[in-house]
């Protein structure tokens, strides 16, 4: 019968010998929960996080026999730290045999340093040191990446998120984006863009296209429908492969449609790459704007650049009479950047042709340049734009190190 199952699975990983050479990763207990959807299959393996560097050919192995099996389409493995002991606690070196891939690829992007990961809220002293510098590097061909994100959920981050890309790429520049929102990808539906990404050198991904954007989400690798339920390690390891394994070419501005909230995905963001800057988007009502003040603090916290605040549905114009109604209050998110001193990128005021354009698959920056929808969003893009160059003027700033208190 056709399909994957988990039991099929583990008896695969059992071929993989575990760090002691004498059992497999299955016996010693370092296999989590997995996870199949659509013939993909999704786990992690518990290691310990000073040995998590050294062991990153024990992922390698573990995901290569598993996409080797029939019927499984992909895989995604992530290495979890815990700072117990136990059988892989020893001083025993990895198994040297699974050496060839990672030959090739001195820095593979599958791989999520243990001790600085979520699952060790205290151990900040290991938050620092030589396991930093390997995350550090940029991905090749990118000029910049910033991260669009907002505090809670429903204030149109992602359709924000599409119209600055598409607002970049009106402005003369190259552009790409990343949908980080593993739960809820929204990219497939706002490009309308359809199919499966095309697998070159046996790893890498070459992203979709659309309207003149490179383009990668999970929403390409699993069904539109299917529940993602998965645990921390695996969010970020998916979210370091779809970076970094992809075949991005030259681009200007890479632009990262986060998940809502301040969890695993800006975390991931923040210690992997150096961000340029984050855009937060909120609504002008009260409540968005205490959650949107999580998201800035956050970023604040991990010293990302902010590049500004964007006001969605800032007011409404009835289509009848032109009249403005200001619906969620009237210039909450000013009012917030002032107070902060952080800069107001500008104002989207809430109209159907956005939502309609952006549940069509055809964003309002293309699918009427010239109208004052597209503008607004121009407009915000290139004092988006403006930032990062100055930025650029002022060399020296490096991905941050992430302590966890």
């Amino acid at each position: 019968m056709a399909g994957v199952t988990k039991e099929h699975v583990l008896e695969q990983l059992k071929t993989v010998t575990g760090p002691d050479f004498n059992s497999n990763i299955v016996e010693l207990g370092l296999v989590s929960d997995i996870f199949i959807a659509d013939n993909k299959v999704f786990f992690s393996i518990t290691v310990p996080a000073a040995r998590a560097q050294e062991l990153e050919p024990l992922r390698a192995a573990a995901e290569r026999v598993v996409k080797a099996m029939p019927d499984v389409t992909g895989a995604i493995v992530a290495l979890t730290a815990e700072k117990k002991g136990g059988p892989t606690s020893d001083d025993a070196p990895p198994r040297p045999a699974p050496t060839a891939r990672p030959a090739q690829r001195p820095a593979p992007a599958g791989s999520v340093p243990p001790q600085r990961v979520p699952a060790q809220p205290a151990a900040p002293a290991h938050s620092h040191g030589h396991a930093a510098a390997p995350v550090k590097s940029g991905v090749p061909g990118v000029g910049a990446i910033i991260a669009v994100a907002s505090g809670k959920g429903g204030v149109g981050k992602s359709t924000t998120a599409v119209n600055l890309a598409l607002g970049l790429k009106a402005n003369g520049h190259r552009v790409g984006i990343l949908d980080a929102d593993i739960y809820g990808p929204s990219m497939p539906r706002l490009l309308g863009l359809h199919g499966k990404p095309e697998v070159i050198s046996g790893r890498v991904l070459k992203p979709m296209e659309g309207y003149g954007l490179k383009v990668m989400s999970i929403g390409f690798l699993v069904d539109e429908e299917t529940p993602m339920i998965w645990r921390g390690p695996m969010v970020m390891s998916a979210l370091t492969q779809m970076l970094r394994e992809v075949q991005w070419g030259d681009l200007d501005v890479l632009v990262v449609d986060m998940p809502p909230g301040t969890g695993d995905a800006q975390l991931t963001m923040a210690q992997q790459v150096p961000l340029a800057g984050a855009v937060i988007v909120s609504t002008p009502q009260d409540l968005a704007l205490i959650d949107a003040r999580k998201g800035l603090n956050m970023f604040k916290k991990v010293d990302v650049p902010l590049l500004g605040i964007v006001e969605n549905m800032s007011y409404f114009i009835a289509p009848d009479t032109g009249a403005r109604y200001d619906i969620f209050g009237y210039g909450g998110a000013r009012k917030e950047a002032e107070r902060l001193g952080v800069p107001f990128l500008g104002e989207v005021p809430l109209v159907m042709e956005i939502r309609e354009t952006s549940d069509a698959g055809t964003p309002v920056v293309v699918s009427n340049p010239g109208g004052p929808q597209a503008k607004v969003y121009r407009e915000i893009a290139a004092k988006v734009w403006d930032q990062l160059a100055a930025a650029k003027a002022n060399p020296g700033r490096t991905a941050p190190a992430i302590v966890f208190e």
